[in-house]
């Protein structure tokens, strides 16, 4: 396999994939602004003698990404596969909402997907072969209820995949979506703030946040989560849609074959949000 790129790879799933990925010897590189974690990972490539091309570096910096192309095409040649991991969580009730932050949200999760992807995808189609992976996610599918903008950045992501597609396959690119529900890392807990108690939805966010951590402590690890994605990346033409854990798979069925009201009430039960 040639190079892989992994944006946000210093922590949680993206860490993980590049361990992997170094037990075979796949030339890794990767980018994340956790400087302490991009200098832990590269001494552990280093050990094991993984090709590699570690830094520090913002998705919003557009400049400093064609930058770390230049460096990884120059280093490696060419890359097989493009993970777009990074992406930062958003929570709160929507009314409550702080729209500039949102957009933050938005810049990161969808733009900052947008933006490594078109930076790869010349060397891809000039090489007729090349993979382009997009973490998204169980609310890309189906809407979380306190998870508006969240949601919202998870279902552009699958928007703008589903649509280049069609543009980049005849010249021998595939693309694939990651949609995990729930991961067991610090990513939920650091987003879960409750509104003050004033606000008309404490309680019921209160309920949501305690159930959410309830079942954040049964879900994959993200070896396990990395796990499925490396597949994923190996695979010769990995499918459009894919989860890591039989709940995603289960809940993404019973989203497409169920009624509205049945999907609503079986929702609002798993979360203890009901009224």
């Amino acid at each position: 396999m040639q190079a892989v790129v992994i944006t946000g790879i210093a922590q949680g799933m993206g860490r993980e994939v590049a361990r992997l990925l170094a037990r075979s010897q796949t030339p890794v590189a990767g980018f994340d602004v956790d400087v302490e974690g991009i200098a832990v990972l590269q001494a552990e490539l280093e050990r094991v003698g993984c090709p590699h091309l570690l830094t520090t570096l913002n998705i919003t910096d557009r400049r400093g990404i064609l930058h770390f192309r230049d460096m990884v095409l120059g280093k490696f040649g060419r890359v097989d596969a493009v993970l777009s991991n990074v992406g930062i969580g958003f929570f709160g009730p929507f009314e409550e909402v702080d729209l500039g932050k949102a957009l933050t949200c938005l810049e990161i999760n969808v733009i900052g997907t947008a933006a490594i992807f078109q930076a790869f995808i010349p060397s891809m189609r000039a090489n007729r072969s090349g993979k382009l992976i997009a973490v998204s996610s169980l609310v890309g599918q189906i809407p979380f209820p306190f998870e508006s903008i969240y949601s919202a950045s998870k279902f552009a992501v699958e928007g703008l995949v589903l649509s280049l597609r069609y543009e980049v396959e005849p010249f021998g690119i595939k693309v694939a979506l990651i949609q995990p529900a729930q991961v067991s890392t610090a990513f939920a807990a650091k987003i879960h703030q409750r509104p003050p108690q004033s606000s008309p939805y404490w309680e019921r966010v209160d309920r949501f946040i305690k159930r959410d951590e309830e079942l954040i402590k049964t879900a994959p690890t993200p070896a396990q989560a990395a796990a499925e994605i490396v597949k994923v990346i190996g695979a010769a033409s990995p499918k459009l849609h894919n989860q890591i854990d039989a709940k995603s798979r289960l809940f993404l069925r019973l989203n497409r074959l169920l009624p509205q009201r049945m999907r609503d009430a079986l929702l609002l039960r798993q979360m203890d949000i009901n009224v």
